[in-house]
């Protein structure tokens, strides 16, 4: 790897919070999956995160946001999730609000929370009309407190360091812009399973760079590969979870399954005030 790119890894453990709390471990995610087991199983649950991150890219997509925007919300809804149950926030509420937080954090400028209300409402009665019979309930209102919640979960820890930027910078040594274009779509695609929770944005980075190579039948990029000096095992163990959510994705009738998930998913406690339900979680002082 070149020095330029193990300066940014080194930098970014250095200062980062996503180093710090949020890489965690399988058990941990397991254990977040197992949480709702009277209802629902860990292939539910995957099957929600799928059909949710799908959910998230059309929202970012529609209002024209950039993938870096879309990733991060993507990872908000995700850690959220890992520290409590559905049952806490609905999310369908809780997909526009990591797009709404994210677009600030990302400095690409909030949007405006009429207008994703708007767009919500638009995919939820269009492309997403399998999953809602009914219209879109939320507010701005309930959008800006959901954030709060979010923030809070969060511990306050914005900063989503993605693979993006150490896969481009891999791919100038690589040559070729084939390998470096089937990559970032595997990268975005790899946002639909845990390995972004469980393994440092740099080796999800070189795993899609290396499953590029072999797609591509790439000679130069299996040379690059042989002399690096990170273990080819710990490479390859991100690409099989990346396998495993493509061979689950491409089993997924997501128009069929995702109703009947939907119902069974536990939903929040109804608030006669109007405001979010839900027991208020504290965040753990450790996520390992």
């Amino acid at each position: 790897v070149s020095t330029q790119s193990t300066g940014y890894q080194r930098r970014v453990r250095g200062m980062s919070s996503h180093y710090g709390q949020w890489i965690i471990s399988e058990e941990r995610v397991l254990e977040a999956q197992q949480r709702d087991s009277k209802s629902l199983s860990v292939d539910d649950v995957k099957k929600l995160h799928i059909f949710f991150a799908n959910f998230i890219q059309a929202l970012g997509e529609t209002n024209k946001l950039r993938q870096q925007v879309i990733a991060t919300a993507t990872v908000y809804f995700k850690r959220f999730y890992i520290l409590t149950s559905f049952k806490s926030i609905d999310p369908f509420l809780m997909a526009p609000t990591c797009i709404f937080l994210a677009s600030k954090v990302e400095e690409c400028g909030a949007i405006p929370i009429q207008r994703l209300i708007t767009v919500c409402s638009s995919l939820i009665k269009s492309r997403f009309c399998f999953a809602m019979t009914s219209d879109f309930i939320y507010r701005p209102q309930h959008v800006l407190e959901c954030e709060f919640y979010l923030l809070e979960m969060m511990d306050c820890c914005l900063i989503v360091h993605q693979p993006y930027r150490p896969l481009t910078l891999y791919a100038e040594n690589l040559g070729g812009p084939e390998v470096l274009n089937t990559a970032w779509h595997i990268v975005n695609d790899s946002l639909r399973c845990d390995v972004i929770l469980t393994h440092p944005p740099h080796m999800i980075a070189l795993s899609a760079l290396h499953m590029s190579a072999v797609i591509h039948n790439n000679e130069n990029a299996m040379k690059w590969f042989s002399d690096l000096t990170i273990s080819m095992d710990k490479i390859t163990e991100v690409s099989e979870k990346i396998i495993q959510l493509y061979e689950m994705w491409r089993g997924f009738d997501e128009k069929k399954e995702t109703p009947s998930i939907l119902f069974r998913m536990p939903r929040p406690r109804s608030s006669h005030s109007g405001s979010l339900s839900g027991s208020r979680c504290s965040t753990p002082s450790t996520m390992r």
